[in-house]
């Protein structure tokens, strides 16, 4: 049985699925891999070359795009590790990473995911760790008061910027661009909503895995490079729309009805106002 199934869905980025394949192959170590690589039907000649170029990975090539929640989905219905890393195609790992995150899993009962620390192509950190998206976050954001003070942890609440990322703790959600998690913990509370295709869809997840009794973590131990955006920026105006569409399910499923009416009904106005912004800018 393997240590690891690395689960990998790609559109279109060739180039930085075959970096990414070529750092699993030269830094896995002594961790066993079961490397699945679903194509959403690329155009780009993805599949074929990682049917050519690295045989040693479960391709599954499908006939259509069926967005990032559907693809990992099918993906985790074929691992058998008891470990699954999530992985986007334009991350490329260093040595000892997949070790570390497994030891970490192992140390930590508890912990039904973990996140390492992710770089830019330029070596600055990225900013991938959020709170759940409270209505007061989406009022704090919307209002201005996020970025008028940054390093206080009420106003700078959603995106966490009074914290430099050099300590491990519990957070709500790291992005899922490179996400370690317990296979227990996804059989306990089940694979993505594929009512959100394309975004969303790793928040609800971290929440339900939380609400389950789940802690999620972010080590700094751990550190691996991150395009950023590789696939989504080919259709930015459509990832806008997308973006939205999934906040507002979110929200839908997890605070209507649950939280204060003239709260919850404030929060969705101002995402619709956010949305014509993002799309006239």
């Amino acid at each position: 049985m393997p240590d690891v199934s690395v689960c990998i869905v790609n559109w279109n980025t060739r180039e930085h699925l075959a970096a990414c394949l070529e750092s699993l192959r030269a830094h896995a170590g002594e961790i066993e891999l079961e490397v699945i690589v679903v194509d959403n039907a690329s155009s780009d000649g993805s599949a074929q070359m990682v049917a050519e170029a690295h045989p040693w990975v479960r391709l599954i090539a499908l006939d259509q795009n069926t967005y990032y929640a559907a693809g990992n989905n099918i993906a985790l219905r074929e691992v058998t590790a008891p470990n699954v890393l999530l992985l986007n195609p334009d991350i490329v790992i260093e040595p000892g990473s997949v070790q570390h995150l497994v030891t970490f899993l192992e140390e930590h009962p508890r912990a039904g995911a973990v996140a390492p620390r992710l770089r830019q192509p330029d070596g600055s950190i990225q900013l991938t760790c959020r709170s759940f998206p409270d209505p007061d976050v989406v009022i704090s954001e919307a209002l201005g008061l996020s970025r008028l003070f940054p390093r206080s942890r009420r106003f700078g609440k959603y995106r966490m910027s009074w914290w430099d990322y050099s300590d491990e703790r519990e957070v709500d959600q790291p992005m899922a661009s490179a996400l370690m998690i317990r296979k227990a913990a996804l059989d306990e509370v089940g694979h993505f909503d594929e009512r959100f295709p394309m975004f969303f869809n790793d928040v609800d997840l971290c929440r339900r895995l939380k609400d389950a009794g789940w802690q999620i973590w972010f080590t700094p131990e751990v550190q691996m490079r991150h395009e950023g955006g590789a696939s989504t920026r080919q259709v930015r105006r459509e990832m806008i729309r997308a973006s939205h569409h999934g906040m507002l399910h979110y929200y839908a499923k997890h605070y209507r009805g649950r939280t204060c009416p003239v709260l919850y009904w404030t929060a969705v106005g101002l995402l619709h106002l956010g949305l014509w912004a993002r799309l006239a800018a």
